[in-house]
């Protein structure tokens, strides 16, 4: 008796996000902030085509592990890099070790009209300029990432200011943001001189017409390879979107939003 029990717990917990996402009118995913705008048009795509709704949660790939870790009611994860999936699934969270759906890149932002843009050869000059400028007391121009205890672009943006020698001397300018939309929000802002952020948001008409940007080279940095994978107890929505990621069309958008196809070269 005390087995029936057990087990008919077990498998109304593995049901759990699939009944939470059908009572609440979609299967529920967590997706990396560099996702938001390229996801939202590939969600309004499948919907249109299947009829099947979506619910996102939009935020750092680090917390999304520690949710799903504690039990959060998600079934589907697309992070915006491989070590978080992979520790969900060693950790017995997940189906497989998923698949990598995209490459992300890394960008510097700032505000238009400075007539101060960097170059592409040397795409960090802006931060090395505020530095020197806060150095001299000439001011104090802050220069956004996201947080890299958590945020996969923040570390890759960390790892670029190391590659130029800058990681140390920005510390005072710093502003972090908890995913790596804020990290452009803050970029954006009027005491900052820029950002490093997501390529993919960047090209999304709601910043687009905000700032300008020149991209970070990829070997500045190590890979951002972009992992998903289905939770334990998905539903057939989110298995049909699982898949749908990896077809053509859904691709074409994210390659439209700077990313990387899996199967592409590292420069």
């Amino acid at each position: 008796m005390l087995l029936k029990r057990w087990l008919l717990l077990a498998t109304l917990m593995l049901a759990m996000p699939a009944a939470l996402a059908q009572a609440s009118g979609g299967a529920i995913v967590a997706a990396a902030s560099s996702l938001q705008f390229a996801l939202d048009e590939v969600a309004e795509r499948f919907t249109s085509e299947t009829g099947q709704r979506l619910r996102f949660n939009y935020g750092s790939s680090g917390n999304f592990r520690r949710q799903i870790a504690q039990g959060g009611p998600f079934e589907l994860f697309l992070s915006a890099d491989e070590q978080q999936v992979l520790a969900l699934h060693e950790a017995g969270h997940t189906e497989d070790e998923g698949v990598i759906y995209a490459r992300g890149r890394l960008a510097w932002l700032q505000r238009p009209g400075r007539g101060d843009l960097p170059e592409p050869e040397d795409p960090l000059a802006g931060a090395r300029q505020a530095i020197a400028a806060y150095q001299a007391g000439e001011g104090r121009a802050r220069l956004a990432l996201a947080n890299p205890q958590h945020a996969p672009y923040g570390v890759a943006a960390r790892q670029a200011l190391e590659q130029a020698g800058l990681w140390a001397s920005s510390e005072p300018l710093r502003i972090l943001g908890e995913n790596v939309s804020q990290a452009a929000q803050f970029a954006l802002s009027a005491d900052a001189r820029g950002g490093l952020v997501a390529y993919s948001l960047v090209l999304a008409p709601a910043l687009a017409e905000r700032g300008e940007h020149v991209l970070i080279p990829e070997r500045w940095h190590a890979p951002l390879n972009q992992r998903m994978v289905l939770i334990r107890g998905a539903g057939e929505t989110a298995r049909a979107f699982y898949a749908y990621l990896q077809r053509p069309e859904a691709r074409a958008i994210l390659a439209d939003y700077g990313f990387a196809l899996p199967d592409s070269e590292v420069p």
